[in-house]
């Protein structure tokens, strides 16, 4: 790996800018984020709000049937399709980056949708949160990661991060340490690594190793990864490089954190409120 850097402003305003003015919603990046399950809506509306809040011109969330009221109440932008359908009939080739995880169960039907998405979908995927678990729980799991050939982009916690370290037959975080973990997992699965937690560590074989510079300890709150998955979906929607939608949506998650601190303090912000930010942190990187 290289020296290990800072993600700064600097950085992120060259994957950022300022979009021409006869741009349309088709070219602002176009979003499949598969999310939610009995009880878990909540990480599908978040994660649809964070894409939308960054730029994203159109998002589509593949939920449970039941689920369509509550998406469609909370993030009326967004549409919906029923997952329980799966992908046969449905082509991927219309979205500019999918995010598969928050909410989304541990189960054999949330590693089959997983391992459809690495199969079949030629653009980056985002995986967090049970995408991530749901690989780990089954033999095949990692297999299925390996081989896919497109961009991936992990964005473990620390709990998942040891989960995948473990069936990787590698030693814990708590043993590596954050960037030697970030790193061990990118080797391993052949992925771009987000490490969330203070000082997110992002990483990958071939674009080295960087420290996030933003965010609080506010942020340390429920919802705010399902959020996160959401900005990286949709900055890499919109062209941006595996490596660098990461990198910038690390930064821009913790300025929008950062905002929201301010507004609120630290210990009552949501992740609502770190959502909600998120359009006043794109104007401070590009204006209006």
């Amino acid at each position: 790996m290289e020296k290990t850097g800072l993600i700064t402003r600097e950085y992120v305003n060259t994957v950022i800018k300022k979009r021409p003015r006869d741009i349309h919603k088709g070219q602002c990046g176009r979003v499949l984020i598969v999310a939610g399950s009995a009880g878990m809506a909540g990480a599908a509306v978040l994660a649809a709000r964070g894409a939308l809040k960054s730029g994203a011109g159109l998002v589509s969330a593949a939920v449970l049937r039941e689920l369509f009221p509550i998406l469609q109440t909370a993030v009326p932008q967004a549409t919906c399709m029923d997952v329980s359908e799966g992908f046969s009939n449905r082509s991927f080739g219309i979205y500019g980056a999918i995010a598969a995880g928050p909410g989304l169960g541990v189960d054999k039907r949330s590693y089959l949708l997983t391992e459809e998405i690495l199969r079949k979908y030629e653009g980056t995927v985002i995986l967090d949160a049970d995408a991530l678990n749901s690989l780990c729980a089954f033999d095949e799991g990692l297999q299925a990661l390996k081989k896919r050939t497109a961009p991936v982009i992990l964005t473990p916690h620390p709990g998942e991060a040891d989960r995948l370290l473990s069936a990787l037959r590698e030693p814990q975080l708590e043993e590596l340490g954050r960037i030697a973990a970030a790193e061990t997992l990118s080797r391993g699965t052949g992925s771009v690594v987000l490490l969330k937690g203070a000082d997110t560590v992002v990483t990958s074989e071939n674009g080295g190793t960087y420290i996030n510079t933003t965010g609080n300890p506010g942020m340390a709150t429920g919802g705010s990864g399902d959020v996160l998955t959401g900005v990286i979906t949709a900055i890499a929607a919109s062209g941006a490089g595996a490596i660098d939608a990461a990198k910038a949506g690390a930064f821009m998650h913790g300025l929008a954190g950062d905002i929201a601190a301010r507004e609120y303090g630290q210990w009552g912000m949501t992740s609502v409120e770190i959502a909600d930010a998120l359009p006043a942190a794109f104007k401070k990187i590009v204006g209006n």
